[in-house]
């Protein structure tokens, strides 16, 4: 092959990669098409042309409403994110406080949603204060868990370069750290940019006058399919517009190759000694932090539920016995359908990115369809697909799948592209295929955003799963707990709470635990 031809070869290839995102956007818009007109008569999905329709009749409407809940969105998003970096930062600076602050802020995290909207209206009244506080919860850690991977994938020679200068942990971080995060960084962002969308319209149906979550009540409870669908494609295209924005900006700045990381094995088992010592804090802070909330907010304890009342309504109310079954047979019921989803978005998540590498332009053109699954809100859309799939398992199941899928695939590709150029230059140098590059290097290269991904993704299932269960099954947990918000039944309310947020919170630590034997082999800087 000529000099003259491999640029031209390249650039081809390129071409064919940039005209699949175009042509899966067209099979999708095609597809959707024909799907809305055979199933006009079920009265679950509205074609592109009824969609648009309606939104260049009542585009005034949607813009106001649009308007509102973009505001709110906006900024939960600024102030999810900027909490994660501070956190981030402060573990880093401080590596003895890390374990307390991810706890805290799991915990956080794993509070549902389809609960703390009620209270937070409670707490806020009117105004915007639960929408932008949903928001910020639905973002902040998923911005948090990747950055804190990020700051980790540093050669340990650049940090003694650093203290060679007789610099210290703050400098590093600026230097150092902050560089190699950014990939990191970015991708928690694109992840995010639904997530806060969604959290925003959570917040619209505890009681907002305006915004587009006011609009979702109306028009499911219309059960008009048009303006629910018009509904959820101006919340796909805000959100499909926000991460394409990110990951433009990310290509700007992320010109560098990723270093070469060499860091000896970790001893496997082995831990930290005070790690008993850091849960017993998390614990202390935990439950003093939430007792003392309601005392320094004088908060009315008829729905203000402390640490004592719900270990009372738990175990020794003469109602506990009767509270623990009806609570319990939720969650198993939750549990049953949890699981299979969370597996399977994970599996999707992580073979399309890889897909995506091995053939670039099949995987670019399924591209606008992953990218609209998870943005569309699963509020707008979850009772029309339970109602044409079906209130059984197959229903729910999909809907968690579709919820996990995205953070994984995200953070995965993300983690695919971290390969070391170095290493990839001695493939090259071999011809090597691109399944063995994809085995020996980019798949190890992968694991840390991966599990990073997987810790994400059981609170995001646990939320996927209540929520359905909150809008469209009537069963579970999501069910009960937005059953006893509307009777004012605040004990079960809040140890369902406290329950659910457990099982996220063991859920996460089972992740970590398989995380921490694998990455002592292949990433053993992240275990530092």
């Amino acid at each position: 092959m000529g000099v003259g031809a491999e640029p031209l070869v390249a650039s081809r290839r390129r071409g064919r990669v940039a005209f699949g995102p175009v042509l899966g956007a067209l099979l999708l818009l095609v597809g959707w098409e024909a799907a809305g007109r055979g199933l006009t008569d079920a009265f679950v999905l509205a074609a592109p042309s009824e969609v648009a329709r309606y939104l260049m009749r009542d585009w005034q409407l949607m813009t106001r409403a649009l308007g509102v809940t973009l505001g709110n969105a906006a900024a939960g998003f600024a102030i999810g994110n900027l909490a994660a970096v501070m956190l981030a930062g402060l573990a880093l600076i401080w590596p003895r406080s890390e374990r307390v602050i991810t706890g805290l802020a799991l915990l956080v995290f794993c509070l549902p949603l389809v609960a703390t909207g009620p209270i937070l209206r409670v707490f806020f009244g009117p105004g915007p204060g639960p929408q932008i506080t949903l928001a910020a919860l639905a973002v902040y850690y998923t911005t948090l868990v990747p950055l804190l991977v990020g700051l980790r994938a540093a050669p340990a020679s650049w940090f003694d370069l650093v203290r060679s200068y007789g610099r210290g942990r703050l400098s590093a971080l600026i230097h150092v750290r902050a560089m190699a995060a950014l990939p990191y960084l970015f991708a928690g962002l694109q992840i995010a940019a639904p997530a806060a969308f969604l959290g925003a319209m959570v917040g619209e149906f505890t009681g907002a006058e305006r915004g587009m979550g006011v609009l979702t009540i109306r028009a499911i409870r219309a059960l008009d399919v048009e303006m629910t669908w018009g509904l959820a494609s101006v919340a796909t295209m805000v959100a499909i517009l926000a991460y394409l924005a990110i990951g433009a900006l990310a290509r700007r700045v992320l010109l560098e190759q990723p270093p070469l990381i060499l860091a000896a094995s970790a001893p496997p088992g082995t831990r930290r000694p005070e790690g008993w010592v850091d849960t017993g804090v998390l614990l202390v802070l935990a439950v003093g932090g939430w007792a003392g909330a309601i005392w320094v907010f004088d908060l009315n304890p008829f729905f203000a539920k402390g640490p004592g009342d719900v270990v009372n309504a738990l175990l020794l109310a003469p109602d506990a016995a009767e509270t623990r079954r009806t609570i319990g047979e939720a969650l198993t019921e939750s549990v049953v359908y949890l699981i299979p989803g969370y597996l399977a978005g994970l599996l999707a998540g992580a073979t399309l990115a890889a897909l995506l590498v091995l053939v670039p332009v099949v995987a670019s053109t399924a591209m606008p369809l992953a990218i609209a699954l998870r943005s569309v809100p699963i509020v707008t859309t979850a009772p029309l697909v339970v109602l044409l799939i079906g209130r059984g398992a197959v229903g729910t199941i999909v809907l968690v799948a579709v919820m996990v899928f995205f953070p994984t695939f995200v953070a995965c590709l993300h983690g695919l592209r971290q390969a070391p150029g170095q290493v990839m230059s001695v493939f090259d140098s071999y011809a090597a295929g691109p399944w063995a590059r994809l085995v020996r290097v980019r798949i190890p290269a992968m694991l840390p955003a991966f599990f990073a991904a997987a810790r994400m993704a059981v609170p995001a299932s646990v939320l996927a799963v209540t929520v359905v269960e909150w809008l469209a099954t009537g069963s579970g947990i999501g069910s009960l707990m937005a059953l006893s918000a509307s009777l004012s039944d605040y004990d079960v309310l809040w140890s369902s709470v406290v329950l659910v947020s457990a099982l996220s919170a063991l859920g996460y630590v089972l992740v970590g635990a398989a995380e921490r034997r694998v990455l002592a082999v292949y990433a053993p800087e992240q275990l530092a």
